[in-house]
């Protein structure tokens, strides 16, 4: 059961800072994964921050269990010391029923409090884990006088979650987001693929067979998205509860046109960003979740023909309504804001 609306936006302890009423508006096209606990890549944080919207300090899965207190102090080192200029700074700590979740908590907000913008939870299964930490992170910004309330990212990365999807969207004014996290929920929901994110061959429909050959090998067969169904639901549950929905990792770092097709798919359906595991990720990132510019441009026309967003207009042999007009408009505000952010993309808009 979740608080009282007149109740919601209170503190959740005496001299927390008070929780946001609307979210950051912020680009964050690509949230970069980062290993703390490996000093040559922490080294040059200050370096990624300049081509990226998110970097991320990851304690949890990809770390070793013998390096998981190195990767905690490494990130409180990397964000006290990075120039970190426009980008944000995340960390994805340990699944709460870890032995390093609470530490990982106590000592980033305590010694990082100030600088973390969003701590990513993962393996949510329900408005608990939300609630739980949600009451820590206020205990802990009061103790350490922390001032702006540090944000909460659920990953979405077990059946269980995924039943509970509205419920952890609304669960707390603190939270920024939600990411689908493919290959825990594959294994949750007992899916029989050992892949991390994108689709599969053996998932897939055939076209009708002529009578006689149904067994023809050569018969037309099309390839599904497995992730389909679970995106749609997370952006559902976001966008009705005022967050950004996420696309999460794409594993296979030799197949670029793959992991485009699987960030468009995602960007297409309402998700804000993806997560960029390896370097070569964040081009393809970046160029899928910046609106193109043909479609900008368009949009933009739209919006002059029909000021006030009433009535409807023809546009190029197409009609154009209300409701064109409000995706127009989603197209141009997200333009805005990345020409914001990114120079060159701000010229190729001609904003």
């Amino acid at each position: 059961m979740s608080r009282s609306p007149r109740k919601f936006y209170e503190a959740l302890a005496i001299g927390a800072p008070a929780p946001l009423r609307e979210p950051p508006v912020r680009v964050e096209r690509m949230i970069h994964f980062v290993p703390p606990h490996i000093e040559k890549i922490r080294a040059k944080v200050s370096e990624i921050a300049r081509e990226v919207d998110v970097v991320l300090g990851n304690l949890e899965d990809a770390i070793p269990a013998d390096a998981k207190e190195a990767a905690r102090a490494g990130f409180i080192a990397m964000a006290k010391t990075a120039d970190l200029g426009a980008a944000s700074l995340w960390t994805r700590i340990n699944c709460l029923n870890s032995p390093w979740a609470l530490d990982d908590v106590t000592e980033i907000v305590r010694e990082a409090g100030d600088r973390l913008d969003v701590m990513m939870l993962p393996k949510v299964e329900g408005p608990w884990d939300i609630h739980y930490l949600d009451q820590l992170l206020a205990q802990l910004e009061a103790r350490h006088g922390v001032r702006k309330p540090i944000l909460i990212h659920a990953i979405l990365e077990t059946a269980e979650g995924v039943k509970n999807v509205e419920a952890i969207a609304a669960a707390s004014p603190r939270m920024h987001g939600m990411s689908l996290g493919p290959a825990d929920l594959a294994a949750s929901r007992a899916m029989k693929t050992t892949r991390v994110g994108g689709g599969h061959p053996d998932y897939k429909v055939l076209a009708d067979a002529a009578k006689g050959q149904e067994a023809d090998p050569a018969r037309p067969a099309y390839q599904q998205d497995l992730w389909h169904y679970t995106v749609a639901k997370m952006v559902d549950a976001c966008q009705s509860a005022g967050i950004k929905a996420f696309y999460g990792p794409f594993g296979d770092f030799s197949d670029p046109a793959a992991c485009e097709a699987q960030f468009r798919n995602a960007f297409l359906m309402g998700c804000a960003g993806a997560w960029s595991l390896h370097p070569s990720q964040i081009a393809i990132a970046k160029k899928v979740f910046s609106p193109d510019p043909g479609e900008v441009a368009f949009a933009r026309r739209i919006l002059a023909a029909m000021p006030d967003g009433s009535g409807a207009v023809m546009i190029d042999g197409k009609m154009q309504d209300d409701a064109t007009w409000k995706q127009a408009k989603v197209i141009v505000d997200l333009a805005r804001q990345v020409a914001a952010r990114d120079a060159d993309y701000a010229k190729l808009y001609d904003l």
